[in-house]
């Protein structure tokens, strides 16, 4: 009995442990990409993204920035980007997230003022 609960103690504080690093490299991307001036992301879609425990790494962000270069190109200023099983709101003429929804918030959602949209 020992045995078991030591072992789901351990099992706990590794996924802990795993939380707790995905977050630090979060806010690591977050810090260079706020660094770099390439991507912006507004303090409602930090405040989004941490409550929503949704951490991105430098791959997504670039994957971000390339679906906005693409919109950009087609004359977009307001976008949806769906990517994954996130949606995001972005300002491309800022070239910043406004907010960032997960799949289980996205049922019923409505998305106004945006003209285009990309799917990645």
């Amino acid at each position: 009995m020992i045995n078991r609960i030591e072992k789901d103690i351990n099992f706990k504080n590794y996924e802990i442990d795993k939380k707790i690093n995905r977050a630090v490299e979060f806010s690591k991307v977050l810090e260079r990409v706020t660094k770099n001036n390439d991507l912006k992301i507004s303090a409602h879609a930090a405040e989004r993204l941490k409550e929503r425990s949704i951490n991105l790494t430098e791959k997504d962000i670039k994957n971000l920035m390339d679906a906005m270069d693409k919109i950009k190109n087609k004359g977009g200023r307001e976008a949806l980007i769906l990517y994954n099983d996130l949606a995001f709101i972005t300002s491309v003429r800022n070239n910043t997230i406004i907010t960032a929804v997960d799949s289980k918030s996205l049922k019923d959602n409505v998305f106004t003022n945006i003209d285009s949209a990309i799917i990645i």
